[in-house]
């Protein structure tokens, strides 16, 4: 019996359907997908609107076998749970689907043994990787980058592309913010040692306080999650600064948390600048001053960054290419002047 039409399987998509749609030639669309850094940028956020419109789904075990390539990127974070992630995760992806891409989400553990390892593991079936955050030393970094095709997120390697989310600057926001309501004694609370923006951070908070004349210390370091900020609050109580400034938005809204408890006012006591504007900044009690950070843009930036180099592969691996994205201070409840 023959088949009624309305019961007969869909056609699959192809770039012939993308390219009607669009405008342009099947080979414009192939190296829109395959290719973005041949195309240019008008015609690909064209492209790749339509291949998301189209539900187009790339024939990736004919690409591989055609060009050596698998359509697979491995996203690598420190964290899975941690909220900050959430943003690069879904820039990733978006934009990896965009192109074609499979994503290959790792959770690292924030282990730099377990990010190699993984990494070196899952090589063969990787066309390449983005590290948010990583644990790896420099030098590691380096000599993976002339191995696996990579870039980094919040890692400032010779020789390695990065995404540089800019909250050293924001810090020194920070700081002008809390001197001018009065403050002149700051605590900055550490997060992990083996963090690169931790570093960063700190080092900004001290050349803005110098600038300023006022204090500047630091506490930890402590675990960037929430149940660390019991300890951390207890640690800043008893220096008596009367404003600090945290590693990251978990560790902040952990510190509310225990302040609370042990009966001291926030802002009243103490002001408190997180870092990240995580989702949940605006919802604790008080709600969170922070620094909000293009999260979910760095991870767009880095795919497209990624796709480039594997366009066209860097003839020098000591030339890099470094992407900064601002932040900026978002004043909220938890910050206000010295009692």
């Amino acid at each position: 019996m023959e088949e009624l039409p309305s019961a007969k399987r869909a056609r699959p998509v192809t770039i012939n359907d993308i390219a009607a749609l669009t405008g342009v030639a099947p080979s414009t669309v192939s190296r829109a997908l395959s290719k973005p850094g041949r195309v240019n940028h008008a015609t690909r956020e064209r492209i790749e609107a339509a291949a998301r419109e189209l539900n187009y789904v790339p024939n990736t075990q004919a690409r591989a076998l055609s060009s050596g390539r698998t359509g697979t990127i491995a996203v690598l974070v420190s964290a899975i749970t941690n909220p900050f992630y959430f943003g690069i995760i879904r820039g990733t992806q978006q934009q990896l689907k965009a192109a074609g891409y499979a994503q290959l989400l790792i959770d690292t553990e924030d282990s730099g043994e377990l990010e190699a390892a993984m990494l070196h593991k899952m090589r063969r079936s990787l066309d390449g990787a983005i590290l948010a955050a990583s644990r790896l030393s420099d030098r590691a970094l380096a000599a993976l980058a002339t191995e696996i095709p990579l870039v980094t997120i919040n890692r400032n390697v010779r020789g390695v592309q990065s995404v540089i989310i800019d909250t050293p600057a924001g810090i020194g926001q920070a700081v002008e913010h809390l001197v001018s309501l009065g403050h002149r004694d700051l605590i900055y609370v550490s997060g992990p040692q083996s963090s690169w923006p931790n570093e960063a951070r700190w080092q900004a908070l001290r050349s803005s306080a110098a600038r300023h004349g006022v204090q500047a210390r630091r506490a930890g370091p402590f675990p960037a999650e929430r149940p660390s900020g019991s300890a951390a609050a207890d640690a800043v109580v008893n220096t008596k600064a009367t404003a600090c400034i945290v590693f990251n938005d978990l560790l902040a809204i952990g510190m509310l948390t225990r302040l609370r408890e042990r009966g001291v006012r926030v802002p009243g006591d103490i002001s408190i600048v997180g870092c990240d504007d995580i989702f949940g900044a605006d919802f604790c009690h008080p709600t969170l001053t922070t620094l909000t950070a293009p999260i979910e843009q760095a991870g767009r930036v880095s795919v497209s960054m990624l796709l480039s180099l594997l366009t066209d592969r860097l003839p020098d691996q000591n030339q890099r290419r470094c992407v900064v994205l601002p932040t900026h201070l978002t004043v909220r409840e938890s910050s206000g002047p010295i009692a």
